[in-house]
């Protein structure tokens, strides 16, 4: 009865419970939720939250319209339309069927509907089942247990998240369009057009282009003037939570889209390698930033665990990599633990303790304070003894 009503005070702010905006609608029907949810056998219901944060992570780009398109083609439900628009040019006809957009309306509408729908159902009950399910024990699960989020910062998120999220799904609907109506690009359906060697080979090579590129861009963005325009905003989130993955600039998010899809002209590319390769990284991208101490798999021994990326969030300028933590590591940005990190120390290499001042010291100290040991696999790695905080305070 005690846990309960911890529970229900920490679900509240001001006397009142957070705004629904901010996609914690779950909490006022937590209770109807939790009898429903405890009927379900266990393993079942953790099948139910997998396949929640894979299909959040569809939606991060409304890309299942795209996927929804190729795979009609590929079993030949659909046939792209080559003479959709007249090559020739005339001012005086031009339209929305020229530039090869014909029935944009039809691509646009059900990509934006089902995104959202996907947004606020599926993202609320993942909001559910950690932060006001398990809220009461957030040693067991969050990254940084002792920090959350503000109401403001939650609110803040969905409304730069949607932005975001109408932006991507229109992206995705207009290259879904433009594909159907004849539209140039290197993408194949016969498994074997380009060879099976090339087929199989498609599947690490697109994995590791997208990833690496990521991370230049990522790194790019964490550039002085690039980070204060535009990725602070999606700093603004030290505590992450899967929503923080879309609160980003619309500047930055259209970018990043863009250049992902830049193989899909250049070299022939199978649909189905590359939009595997895709979602592989949105569901990391739930994953990494949900806030929640996820550990990679005994077959993913370059995917970096839910800790690192929080890392990022919680000191800054640091472990720019998303899917392979070897970048980090080969570029010097991973993080170290004789190495002060922070929102104004800038290119990922940090600064050494010995240099640092005692007011850098002692935010750094508290800051691993806020970590959860469990989020990491062995003896927490980045943490002081007392015998070295004793020194580094005394040196304050």
């Amino acid at each position: 009865m005690k846990k309960e009503k911890n529970r229900t005070e920490g679900l509240k702010s001001n006397g009142r419970y957070f705004d629904p905006m901010s996609i914690t609608w779950t909490q006022k029907y937590d209770k109807q939720i939790s009898i429903v949810w405890n009927a379900i056998p266990e393993r079942i219901s953790k099948i139910i939250a997998t396949i929640a944060i894979f299909l959040l992570g569809i939606s991060i780009n409304g890309d299942w319209i795209a996927i929804w398109f190729h795979t009609s083609c590929q079993l030949g439900i659909y046939r792209i339309d080559h003479a959709a628009s007249n090559s020739s040019f005339r001012w005086s006809e031009l339209s929305l069927e020229y530039f090869k957009m014909k029935n944009l309306w039809s691509y646009w509408w059900p990509s934006c509907l089902v995104s959202y729908g996907i947004y606020f159902i599926v993202g609320g009950f993942i909001h559910w089942y950690y932060y006001v399910r398990r809220r009461h024990k957030p040693d067991e699960w969050k990254c940084q247990p002792q920090k959350w989020l503000s109401p403001e910062l939650e609110k803040n998120e969905i409304i730069w998240g949607s932005t975001t999220l109408l932006l991507n799904a229109s992206v995705s609907s207009i290259f879904s369009c433009y594909l159907a109506n004849g539209g140039y690009s290197t993408i194949y359906y016969t498994f074997n057009e380009y060879g099976w060697i090339w087929f199989v080979l498609q599947f690490p090579l697109i994995f590791i282009f997208q990833d690496y590129h990521i991370y230049w861009l990522h790194r790019l963005y964490h550039m002085p003037m690039l980070y204060k325009r535009f990725h602070k905003l999606h700093h603004r989130y030290k505590q992450p939570t899967v929503f923080s993955v879309t609160a980003i600039h619309p500047v930055e998010s259209i970018h990043i889209q863009l250049s992902l899809i830049v193989p899909l002209f250049l070299v022939p590319c199978h649909w189905l390698p590359f939009y595997l390769s895709a979602f592989y990284a949105y569901y990391h991208g739930i994953i990494d930033h949900s806030g929640v101490n996820f550990k990679s798999f005994w077959w993913q021994p370059w995917q970096p665990d839910a800790i690192f990326h929080d890392n990022h969030h919680q000191y800054f300028h640091v472990n720019f990599a998303f899917n392979i933590i070897y970048w980090d590591k080969l570029h010097g940005t991973y993080r170290r633990k004789d190495r002060i990190y922070n929102e104004d120390i800038y290119y990922g290499t940090g600064k050494p303790v010995e240099s640092a001042s005692g007011k850098e010291l002692l935010a750094d100290i508290e800051e691993r304070e806020l970590e959860n040991p469990l989020a990491y696999r062995e003896e927490m790695p980045y943490k002081f003894s007392q015998q070295e905080k004793k020194k580094l305070k005394k040196k304050s």
